[in-house]
């Protein structure tokens, strides 16, 4: 392949990338190749970004294991949000 520069596309250039081709593809106002070309790179995209997001998963799960190797399993516990900024519940006690 020659996509040398594609390949050092962090993660979040990607996923930007793939945004743009899927306004693209969904504003209908191209011609079919133009489509198809954009459609092959929002796959290869796509697949890029997936492997990346198994890549780390695969960290992660590396990272969280006891000192005998085996993973700790532990529920996710979203952190408290800071709602100052959002438009939500204004009750002020």
């Amino acid at each position: 392949m020659t996509n040398g520069p594609e390949q050092a596309r962090t993660f979040e250039a990607s996923l930007e990338a793939l945004e743009r081709i899927v306004q693209q593809l969904e504003s209908g106002d191209l011609p079919l190749e133009k489509s198809l070309e954009l459609f092959e790179q929002g796959i290869r995209l796509s697949r890029e970004c997936q492997e990346r997001l198994s890549q780390a998963e695969r960290r992660i799960e590396v990272l969280l294991r006891d000192n005998q190797g085996r993973p700790v399993v532990t529920n996710y516990t979203a952190p408290p949000q800071n709602d100052d900024n959002v438009g939500g519940d204004e009750s002020g006690s």
